[in-house]
């Protein structure tokens, strides 16, 4: 049977799946912050890029699902998030883009595959836009790339419940665990101005990328993802239905099949082609 946790109680109450022994854990100091990294198994590598107010530990179910696939799994903590450090200079997806890149070069990777999840998902994108030769790939799930593209916010339990876990996540990762309130002040900030990629920024990309949306997203509009797709060279989209802006967490099965087909079609295509089909 199918696990579903549509409402995130279970999430809120327990997390996602704990993550297994690292293979792999550290940090790595730039910029005034320390980006906290881990590695399990071994194979193709894959970057997960989780969500903003998140930690890594939110992909545990994509984590199991990706070993069984003969995948190596990279998690980062972006700066002042999980077990991530910040200072006081204001947040930039281009900045932790650059966080990424120096992980993968403490770690020795040429290229990896991105999968990225709303903040997560712009930070990959913004990083195979400025450094094309590091991403084999992007999984972009539930982000925009320009103001336009989301949605006025409203209260919900969902959002609720996530917020709170998030929270309490912070308190107990966070080397800085009484400041979620700052966390929350300094991404929003990011958010009110970036990203903001036009038309021409997007169809320079020349990376596969696929556009995942959920049919209920809550931040996210239905026809930015379409325009997305439509605006990066070679891009395909998938519509994942009955899940919202969490199907990672709420139909783990669905989105995982999603994205092991993803990384399957990126080991199949010829080298140097950027349109995965």
């Amino acid at each position: 049977m199918e696990f579903q946790d549509d409402d995130l109680a279970k999430f809120a109450e327990n997390g996602a799946l704990p993550l297994p022994a690292a293979t792999v854990e550290g940090h790595v100091e730039r910029e005034g912050a320390r980006i906290w990294y881990a590695t399990y198994g071994s194979g193709k590598p894959v970057i997960l890029l989780h969500g903003g107010l998140g930690h890594s530990g939110n992909w545990g179910y994509q984590v199991a699902a990706l070993l069984d696939a003969g995948h190596r799994v990279i998690l980062i903590d972006s700066r002042g998030h999980g077990r991530s450090t910040r200072d006081a200079r204001p947040y930039t997806y281009e900045l932790m883009a650059a966080d990424v890149l120096a992980v993968m070069d403490r770690l020795e990777l040429p290229e990896a595959a991105f999968a990225g999840w709303s903040d997560g998902a712009c930070i990959a994108l913004v990083l195979a836009s400025k450094a094309p030769q590091r991403a084999s790939g992007v999984f972009f799930f539930a982000c925009n790339m320009d103001p336009s593209g989301t949605r006025e916010i409203e209260s919900s339990p969902i959002l609720d419940r996530c917020f709170g876990r998030h929270a309490a996540d912070y308190r107990e990762l966070s080397a800085t665990s009484d400041e979620f309130g700052a966390l929350v002040d300094a991404v929003s900030a990011m958010q009110k101005t970036e990203p903001n990629y036009t038309a021409d920024d997007l169809d320079k990309i020349r990376v596969p990328v696929v556009i995942v949306q959920s049919e209920n997203d809550e931040f996210i509009k239905g026809e930015h993802a379409d325009y997305l797709a439509h605006s990066i060279p070679g891009a395909a989209f998938i519509l994942l239905d009955g899940v919202s802006h969490f199907a990672p967490l709420q139909r783990p099965d669905r989105f995982n099949a999603a994205l092991t087909a993803f990384l399957a079609a990126l080991d199949d295509q010829p080298e140097g082609n950027d349109h995965w089909q």
